[in-house]
């Protein structure tokens, strides 16, 4: 039996050869168009010793080079590894070190990063757009290639896709999705609940390289046949304009895109086709859900998904009445349950009304975490994934997100893990200690914010603040660093030592 990803760009190539895949920069690119040119990057990249079961890290924005490298390298039957476009050298070498990446295929934008981390780990560098790229230039060699016959059968147990997933301690961990669980997961919410149809047009405002513009976006858009209106980076002003133009009938987006996406409404009267919008990545809250439909007539789903499902997990859906402030019902084929957040090493479940852990079972679970085989019992649980979020779910199957058991912070739709930034900020000569909590925050739903004990003889306040905003921001990824700083004297303490984020966070989301 086989089974690969790439079948979702060339089935779609051969059913609608000519139908519009992406609309990028008023250029239109077609399903023959695209699947071209995946076949004939893969052609280079074999000519480069690319094959079956490699790494292959990709460092791209949002242009129509992603699905061509993407559905390329998985076409050689190599494993693709998208890496976070907002990362800096030292957390890209990282993900290149940790993946044995064979190689990273940069963007000439993002070459300043890119290249320093490549030459740092020793990792062939590749290179798309720009004319003074360093590197091979992948997408020059691809011009002159003659395209590869067809796609490289897989097993559906075969890796397809590594996404780096970050927990609250360590360094930030690789999550195996397979061929069958990126093609069921699209295969099955294609159907419900995005409910994608051929002559659907789908803005593409969400970054590509993570799972909800990945695999619920661009790869669940591409399997229906349907055309991405894909935008470089999220504009309000932008997005309204070009969803007007395009025609978009479904739109994909966190809270904060629907929350400028209102505001500008606001000045601009024009309002685009749009039948139905999902939300996800962080919480909506039910006012906004409520005049974002008001305002673009429209009905909003919200749903839930982590990058270790592959993603999608649940979801408002036409099938069913929605219910607002919830996350809707599982997905089909897909289980997902409470169980007693406190027991380790099994699963207990819990009845309806109950405040547990979310756990999770499935054709969408992960295989597991690269190179962690610890890291990974201790999610997959009695064939349970644990998702480490607070949940409850109601007697009709309706779940809603309570809280997390983990600190992560949710700004903006990506995920801040504090562990993470706390280990960077600990190289501050200032900083005795330093606690990473989440903020509420009206535009990205959180901020980030480091509480510092400073160290002797240091003198808090405005001007140290500053500093070490600028000395974070410098030393890691644009949506990870902290925009506000807090200074106390002591942190609150539990039992055990631990402190007490969640005191901190009361105190600071008072404060502001």
């Amino acid at each position: 039996m086989s089974l690969s990803v790439a079948a979702i760009l060339a089935e779609s190539a051969l059913r609608r050869p000519e139908h519009p895949a992406i609309v990028f920069d008023s250029r239109r690119f077609s399903y023959r168009t695209l699947w071209d040119g995946a076949r004939r990057y893969a052609a280079v990249l074999r000519r480069h010793g690319i094959g079956p079961g490699d790494r292959v890290a990709l460092l791209l924005p949002n242009t129509p080079q992603f699905p061509m490298v993407y559905f390329g390298a998985l076409a050689l039957g190599a494993v693709t590894v998208p890496v976070h476009g907002l990362l800096r050298a030292d957390e890209i070498g990282y993900v290149l070190k940790d993946s044995e990446a064979k190689a990273l295929i940069c963007a000439a934008p993002l070459l300043d990063e890119g290249a320093k981390a490549a030459e740092a780990v020793g990792t062939p560098l590749f290179t798309v757009t720009g004319e003074h790229s360093t590197g091979v230039r992948l997408d020059r060699l691809a011009e002159q290639a003659a395209p590869i016959a067809h796609f490289v059968p897989r097993d559906p147990g075969d890796v397809a896709v590594v996404l780096y997933t970050s927990g609250t301690t360590g360094r930030p961990k690789g999550a195996m999705l397979t061929h069958l669980n990126i093609v069921m997961n699209v295969d099955t919410s294609m159907l419900s609940p995005f409910d994608f149809r051929p002559d659907d047009v789908l803005l593409g405002c969400l970054p590509l390289f993570h799972s909800f513009g990945q695999i619920c976006g661009m790869s669940t858009c591409f399997r229906a046949g349907a055309t991405m209106a894909l935008m470089e980076r999220f504009d309000a002003a932008r997005a309204l304009d070009l969803m007007v133009r395009e025609n978009c009938t479904l739109l994909m987006g966190v809270p904060t895109m629907l929350l400028a996406l209102l505001a500008e409404a606001r000045t601009d009267p024009r309002r685009p086709p749009l039948d139905r919008v999902f939300s996800g990545g962080s919480a909506l809250p039910v006012r906004v859900l409520e005049e974002f439909q008001e305002t673009f007539g429209c009905t909003i789903y919200e749903g839930y998904g982590l990058t270790e499902t592959s993603p999608t997990v649940a979801y408002n859906q036409r099938a069913w009445p929605c219910r607002p402030g919830t996350v809707g019902r599982p997905i089909w084929g897909v289980t997902a349950e409470i169980a007693r957040a406190e027991v380790e090493g099994r699963i207990e479940l819990l009845g309806p009304g109950e405040v547990g852990e979310i756990v999770i079972r499935g054709h969408n679970v992960m295989a597991g975490y690269l190179n962690r085989p610890q890291a990974t019992a201790e999610v997959i649980v009695d064939g349970w994934f644990r998702s480490g979020d607070l949940g409850v779910k109601d007697a009709e199957g309706y779940l809603t997100i309570v809280d997390r058991k983990k600190d992560i912070v949710l700004r903006g739709g990506y995920n801040v893990y504090p562990r993470e930034v706390e280990e960077v900020l600990l190289g501050h000569p200032a900083i005795a200690q330093v606690a990473v909590i989440g903020v509420p925050h009206e535009r990205h739903g959180e901020e980030v914010c480091a509480v510092v004990v400073p160290r002797p003889g240091t003198t808090p306040g405005p001007a140290l603040s500053r500093q070490l905003v600028v000395w974070a921001r410098e030393r890691m990824g644009g949506h990870k660093y902290p925009r506000r700083v807090e200074f106390v004297d002591a942190f609150p303490l539990g039992p055990s030592g631990k402190v007490l984020k969640r005191e901190l966070v009361r105190r600071f989301s008072d404060a502001a």
